[in-house]
């Protein structure tokens, strides 16, 4: 009986690269539900940087309400209590190793959760966060001192947007690539000239966009290389009464000014679902309404997760 144990392998004996090939197959839930605990090799096994390159939590949403005052939206204590054990546990075992950081654009993060998560991961080069109602400017601006790596972002639109920009210029020296999940104005435009002249990958997609503000951002980024705006609704101001109208071809003057482009991605075509879908909700997409994940698509592929 003694000799046939003595030739059971044990799971703590198996090779620490194969125990990670296996743990790589494990979502976030999975990995952070204890397997860390099980033995010393598994600890060591989970917290290899292989496992930690990409922290992926878009399959984890916030169970809200809206409200009418700010933050304008509730989130519920168990929702909380949820994203901060996943992120402690997570950033633990990762060891500084993230270099990738995707939220769900419905998972309200904290300015708490923000700053923790930030502090653990200097290395961050990619970040996908598309809600931040609960996230105040001194939390994103402490947030982003500790991205001195950071080269992408995907945001909302914001009401006051040069205060982001200039922490983005003046601490993420090798940033180049910037999504916008919402309309572009020309406030939004002008600030983007002012403190990211160097942007070489912008897309709009799915938004409102008038040709004004993609004349300014042909004309201010000289270094931009790439520009998506397919599904947007593009609008033409024009004075009282009419104010404005929708305007179904991209005219030659900017066509010219977008030729110096890598990539000038466009999509105006009445048969296209997505063009459909940004019209009916009027410039301002609501991912909720529609397939799951669809949010994470993008025509760049250096954009799309």
């Amino acid at each position: 009986m003694d000799d046939n144990d003595s030739n059971i392998r044990r799971w703590e004996d198996l090779d620490i690269d194969i125990l990670v090939k296996i743990f790589q197959l494990l979502d976030i839930f999975e990995l952070t539900s204890g397997i860390s605990r099980v033995c010393s090799a598994w600890r060591m096994a989970c917290c290899d940087p292989l496992l930690w390159k990409t922290l992926d939590l878009s399959m984890l949403k916030s169970n809200f309400i809206k409200i009418p005052l700010e933050p304008y939206v509730y989130v519920d204590e168990r929702s909380d209590r949820i994203l901060t054990r996943l992120l402690k546990i997570s950033l633990g075992l990762s060891r500084q190793s993230i270099m990738t950081l995707i939220f769900h654009f419905n998972l309200y993060v904290s300015d708490e959760q923000l700053t923790y998560t930030a502090e653990r991961c200097p290395r961050l080069k990619r970040l996908v966060l598309p809600a931040w109602n609960r996230i105040k400017k001194t939390g994103m601006c402490k947030a982003i001192r500790c991205w001195k790596e950071l080269e992408s972002l995907t945001m909302p639109s914001i009401a006051n947007p040069p205060y982001i920009l200039e922490e983005i210029s003046t601490h993420c020296k090798n940033f180049s690539e910037l999504k916008i999940m919402g309309p572009c104005d020309v406030f939004f435009a002008s600030s983007l000239a002012a403190f990211l002249p160097n942007l070489r990958v912008l897309s709009l997609r799915c938004s409102m966009l008038f040709t004004d503000v993609l004349v300014l951002i042909l004309d201010s980024l000289q270094n931009l290389e790439v520009l998506n705006i397919s599904h947007c609704v593009l609008m033409e101001a024009l004075p009282a009464p009419q104010h404005k109208r929708i305007v179904k071809e991209i005219d030659v003057t900017i066509r010219q000014k977008a030729s110096r482009l890598r990539e000038f991605l466009t999509c105006m075509d009445d048969s296209c679902v997505m063009c459909q879908r940004t019209r009916t909700d009027e410039g301002l997409v609501r991912w909720y309404k529609y397939e799951e994940g669809l949010w994470k698509t993008d025509e760049v592929r250096s954009l799309t997760l």
